[in-house]
């Protein structure tokens, strides 16, 4: 029973969503026959997937802090897992991305500006770092202090930056404001999280 309870826990849980992603993303590509339009179908599909599991990852700590509960504690415990799988998924993103243009160069430099090119540079650079740096030897190798100092600047780098990439569609595609939620909602849950608890007061004797 404890074996069943600890299926999607670990590694085999990096495994089962790496798979998916990648069987889906594959499967998406050819319902395109993986032309231009495919590609650009999991472009969009791992922005998406990546913003979920980024979220998840990000937030962990703040839910389990707040609302500890079964599932709240299984995110923590599971968040180092959740990180790396949305490696994986921007993993996918950028090679779809890389795809994208070489099928179609002008297309490509039509949706991408010099802007684009250095922020998504610095985001890769701390996916790499963070993904680097999620494994027991590598992270006691970097330190406590310096592992959690790359963490936080990361994580609240890509947060910033899944807003912007998500916000700047708003204009012509109003539903995009509905992705900026669960980014404004995990900022708000850490903030609140990092919050120092009242102190009980206690009744002086009279």
């Amino acid at each position: 029973m404890q074996t069943r309870q600890n299926w999607f826990d670990g590694w085999r849980l990096f495994a089962v969503l790496a798979l998916t992603l990648l069987g889906l993303s594959i499967w998406i590509a050819s319902m395109r026959g993986f032309e231009v339009d495919g590609v650009r179908m999991v472009i969009r599909f791992t922005a998406r997937t990546s913003l979920v599991l980024f979220c998840l990852a990000f937030a962990a700590a703040a839910l389990a802090r707040l609302w500890p509960n079964a599932f709240t504690r299984w995110l923590r415990r599971n968040r180092r897992y959740l990180g790396v799988s949305f490696a994986a998924s921007h993993g996918i993103h950028a090679v779809a991305i890389m795809a994208f243009a070489v099928m179609d160069p002008p297309a490509y430099a039509a949706a991408t500006s010099l802007a684009s090119y250095i922020f998504g540079s610095i985001g890769y650079a701390f996916i790499i770092a963070m993904t680097a740096t999620s494994f027991d030897r590598t992270a006691a190798a970097l330190g406590a202090r310096a592992w959690r100092r790359l963490h936080l600047i990361a994580g609240y780098y890509l947060l910033l930056q899944f807003m912007v990439s998500f916000g700047k569609r708003i204009p012509d595609m109003p539903l995009y404001a509905l992705f900026l939620i669960p980014l404004v909602a995990v900022f708000a849950l850490r903030m609140i999280a990092m919050a120092p608890k009242p102190t009980p007061r206690t009744i002086e004797a009279r």
